[in-house]
């Protein structure tokens, strides 16, 4: 490997490391509203990382608002009737959320493709209406009050708890990158007749990747609960908490954990900022957007960077190759 090549590797840690001391620092510069967008954005990136790290696999999920709107239950469920302490509600509702989605990925994952996605989708409906009218349990339509929220709605503290949130999302992710459940998914989605041949245990793959991704979304479902104090069956499982994660994935790029990161970055500020001056129309735009990428950008934002990156990297190694000869 080139020094060309190592360089970028090098300076990428102490990239991340400066970007994440910048974000830590946030709160002492910034008052609440900038801090209240900074959520919203950790939040819509936690969700669209999620998503990424199942689609690797091939198997296209429409189900994130129903993990997440249920992971907010179980966090106010778990605070109301078992005690459980505000922060570690998020560990409660990613494990509650893992685990029922162990329990249907055993039957859902014998499905492929917009079968698969159908049913993901019907789930969170299902979810949203068992939540609605379980009255005795999560309070029916009106929903559910916490005891206590965490840190008692310190808006720095609650800030830091999404950002220390976040960063663990992104590391789990790059682990999935950097490890055999990386390569088993990969062969899945390009082949799965070959992956099969090849010794992939396909079926156990696929239910540990929804498992882990779905608990991942309770865990953030759990946050936001933590965050409002409160849980309804129209707020928790709201259907842009499916597609704006989709949005901004395909803007960043699919298939890797920085994609999804640019994607949330970008897409959540300007959504923001549309807010301001078209309410609600800010979601025509996301549309648009989609297409758009679709039509032009398929690898999105980081896959044309890293398209011209690797050009220009060959064309360098050819011009030393050529002045040493």
């Amino acid at each position: 490997m080139s020094s060309i090549e190592q360089r970028p590797r090098r300076r990428a840690p102490w990239v991340f490391a400066a970007l994440a001391a910048l974000l830590a620092f946030l709160p002492l510069v910034a008052g609440p509203y900038p801090q209240t967008i900074a959520r919203s954005v950790l939040t819509y990136m936690m969700l669209a990382i999620s998503w990424d790290m199942l689609i690797r696999s091939g198997q296209l999920s429409f189900g994130i608002a129903g993990f997440f709107g249920l992971g907010g239950y179980a966090a106010a469920i778990g605070a109301t009737y078992l005690g459980v302490p505000p922060v570690l509600t998020l560990v409660f509702a990613a494990v509650v959320v893992g685990v029922v989605a162990l329990l249907i990925g055993a039957v859902v994952l014998r499905l492929r493709g917009m079968y698969f996605a159908i049913v993901t989708l019907a789930l969170a409906e299902i979810f949203r209406i068992v939540m609605h009218n379980w009255s005795s349990l999560t309070g029916g339509p009106n929903g559910m009050l916490l005891p206590r929220s965490a840190f008692d709605g310190n808006s720095v503290a609650t800030y830091l708890m999404m950002l220390v949130l976040a960063a663990v999302v992104i590391g789990v992710s790059e682990w999935f990158r950097h490890s055999r459940i990386h390569f088993a998914l990969t062969a899945i989605r390009d082949n799965e007749t070959v992956a099969a041949s090849a010794g992939v245990n396909i079926y156990a793959y696929l239910l540990t990747a929804f498992a882990i991704t779905s608990g991942i979304q309770g865990a953030v479902g759990a946050s936001y609960a933590q965050l409002f104090g409160f849980v309804t069956p129209e707020s928790s499982f709201n259907v842009n908490y499916t597609l704006i994660p989709l949005a901004m994935t395909l803007l960043g790029g699919m298939y890797g954990t920085w994609g999804p990161v640019v994607g949330a970055v970008l897409l959540g500020v300007v959504g923001e900022y549309l807010k301001l001056f078209i309410p609600y129309g800010h979601l025509l735009v996301y549309g648009v957007i989609i297409v758009l990428v679709i039509l032009f950008m398929p690898r999105g934002i980081v896959g044309l960077v890293r398209g011209h990156l690797e050009r220009s990297r060959r064309t360098t190694t050819a011009s030393e190759k050529g002045g040493a000869a």
